[in-house]
């Protein structure tokens, strides 16, 4: 299946695959190691309007890129207006990206609770005044804006498609559905039938698909399921930066396919590490962040409990390589137990929401003020 380049506003990306923003993962340092691999669209972590329009030294670094990225691309979280129209306008004049995509799918309790991420589309008045904001900046310096969503708060309360709608209207250059509602959260399956729908409810902008593509089959297999212009990969690709390798060879139609034994893994994880403590700066932060991916990228490889367990708690370059240095380097690809799902994708949990959030799809009086208090509340970046 080859499909054609996906277009968002003036831009034409060859490989219709976007990195999902992922907290703590998609910095400069994991965006690099993907981008060696295949083309598309590398998103960085998501930041809050607050934070920019504030320039939290923390939340500037997240939104910096290697100068070597054609497609600087960013994400931003926001749940007022004002200040997203404020982070978007200080991104577009300063030159800061190429693209910018809107939060609206984060189902983490802290979020939810507050009115925020996947709960804030519930709210049709609210949604569409932060939409309306952002596109209108944005079109200023011609940067396409679009959106990452899920279904809605639960199967109750859906809320993608009117969401979707008001966002094309309002001039997003392409809409992201996340196949699971808040209250999924990660667990079970995602349901790919509603990006089918979305697909065909929504036939003049870019429609993607996010939500369990684990490899480069289930890629094209999404794709086959509902006709979307392009796939955003999120999970699937932790401790695998090869996948978008993958990825693009399936959407050119070729059959290769990246199977690294423990020796290129081992490369990459002291790669990832030198390029951690460049980004951040300081070895002792870098070697900190490495150690959440060493259980992604040694899945399924026989490699002995004692010495992850090190890995996992190392403190230096140095260090790092002498550890993987006593792997057995020769060991091959182990096949079906290195793919699959990545991280713990945890159980159905009932969503955290403001008191009387869903009596009404507009904001109460109560709820503007409590808007207004959760942007303050997470604006650590």
């Amino acid at each position: 299946m080859q499909l054609p380049p996906l277009k968002l506003g003036k831009h034409t990306i060859e490989t219709p695959v976007v990195l999902a923003p992922m907290a703590g993962i998609t910095n400069r340092a994991f965006r690099r190691l993907c981008r060696e691999y295949g083309g598309g669209v590398y998103v960085t972590e998501m930041v809050t309007a607050r934070a920019l329009v504030e320039r939290n030294t923390e939340s500037m670094r997240i939104i910096s890129h290697d100068d070597d990225e054609d497609l600087r691309s960013i994400q931003i979280y926001g749940v007022d207006p004002n200040t997203v129209r404020a982070a978007v306008r200080m991104v577009v004049e300063e030159d800061r990206a190429d693209h910018i995509d809107l939060n609206f799918g984060c189902p983490v309790p802290k979020v939810t609770r507050k009115g925020g991420g996947s709960a804030l589309p519930w709210k049709t008045d609210l949604f569409t005044s932060i939409i309306a904001a952002a596109t209108e900046e944005a079109a200023k310096g011609d940067v396409p804006l679009t959106i990452k969503m899920r279904k809605g708060i639960d199967e109750d309360h859906l809320t993608y498609l009117e969401s979707a709608k008001i966002a094309r209207d309002h001039g997003a250059a392409a809409v992201t559905l996340h196949g699971r509602t808040a209250r999924q959260y990660y667990s079970g399956k995602a349901d790919w039938s509603s990006i089918a729908t979305l697909r065909e409810a929504l036939p003049d902008i870019p429609v993607l698909g996010n939500g369990d593509i684990f490899s480069a089959e289930d890629a094209l297999e999404m794709v086959k399921q509902t006709g979307i212009d392009g796939v955003v990969v999120g999970r699937g690709c932790q401790g695998r930066p090869w996948l978008f390798g993958d990825l693009q060879a399936a959407f050119e139609g070729r059959e290769e396919r990246f199977r690294p034994g423990v020796r290129k893994v081992a490369e990459t994880v002291y790669r990832h590490g030198e390029l951690l403590t460049e980004f951040f700066e300081d070895e002792g932060k870098g070697m900190r962040d490495i150690r959440k991916h060493i259980a992604w990228y040694f899945k399924g490889y026989p490699v002995g409990g004692e010495i992850r367990a090190q890995l996992a708690q190392v403190p230096s370059l140095e260090r790092l390589r002498e550890l993987l240095n006593e792997l057995d380097l020769d060991l091959p690809y182990p096949g079906a137990a290195a793919e699959g799902t990545r991280g713990r994708a945890g159980t159905p949990k009932k969503t955290h929401l403001p008191d009387g959030w869903l009596n009404s799809r507009e904001m109460a009086e109560e709820h503007k003020a409590m808007i207004k208090a959760a942007e303050l509340d997470i604006s650590g970046g």
